[in-house]
C-alpha cells in the first residue's frame, strides 16, 4: 500500500457533515424543489401500502415539508384517488378482522389513532353487527381452547377471557363465547 496516500480508499466519499454539526442554518429547498420531494415521498409511501392522509402530513412534516405545500399536495392526492381515507379504512377494518380477529372496538380505536376521521370510522364500522363479533370471538376461542386442553378449567378459562378481552370484545361476548366454546370442547370428549 502507499504510505503516501491518506484517507478514504478508493471509491469512498468524505463523510458530509450535517449543518446541525457544523453550526449552519438547514438548507432551505425551493417550493418546486419541495413539492417535488412531497410528490416522491408520498408515492413512495403509498407504494409500500394504504396510508390515512393524517399520517402522510405527520410523513411530510418529519421530512420537513412546508405545510402549505405539503396540503397542496395531498389535496391532488386526494382529488385524483391516490389518497382515499374511506377506502383505506374499510381495507383496515377487513384486514384486523380476518387476520387479527379484532372486535370493532379495537378497530376504532385503531383507526382513530391513525387520524382517520370520526364520521369515517363509524361509516366503516357500523356493518360490524353484535352478531358478526360474537361469531368472530367463538371462532378465536374454538381455535384457542384445543391448544390450551391439558390445562386446567379455570386456567383455561381465565385465558381465553383474557385473549378476547385484548381482542377489544365486550365482556358479554367473551363469556358467552368462552361458555359456548367450553361446551364444544366438552361434548367432544
Amino acid at each position: 500500500m502507499n504510505s503516501s496516500r491518506r484517507g478514504a480508499p478508493a471509491g469512498f466519499k468524505k463523510r458530509q457533515t450535517s449543518n446541525s454539526e457544523t453550526g449552519e442554518a438547514p438548507r432551505k429547498l425551493s417550493p418546486e424543489r419541495q413539492e417535488q420531494r412531497a410528490r416522491n415521498v408520498l408515492l413512495y409511501q403509498l407504494a409500500r401500502g394504504a396510508k390515512s392522509a393524517h399520517t402522510l402530513r405527520q410523513i411530510l412534516e418529519k421530512r420537513e415539508i412546508d405545510p402549505e405545500i405539503a396540503e397542496s399536495v395531498i389535496s391532488r392526492f386526494i382529488e385524483v384517488g391516490l389518497i382515499d381515507d374511506v377506502l383505506y379504512a374499510e381495507t383496515v377494518v377487513n384486514s384486523r378482522q380476518k387476520f387479527k380477529g379484532l372486535a370493532k372496538s379495537a378497530i376504532k380505536r385503531e383507526l382513530s389513532q391513525k387520524g382517520v376521521e370520526a364520521a369515517i370510522v363509524e361509516q366503516v364500522t357500523d356493518a360490524i353487527t353484535v352478531e358478526d363479533e360474537f361469531e368472530m370471538a367463538l371462532e378465536l376461542a374454538n381455535k384457542r381452547i384445543v391448544r390450551m386442553a391439558n390445562l386446567e378449567h379455570s386456567v383455561r378459562q381465565r385465558r381465553l377471557n383474557s385473549y378476547l378481552a385484548r381482542k377489544g370484545y365486550s365482556s358479554s361476548i367473551v363469556i358467552a363465547a368462552v361458555k359456548q366454546a367450553e361446551q364444544a370442547v366438552n361434548n367432544a370428549s
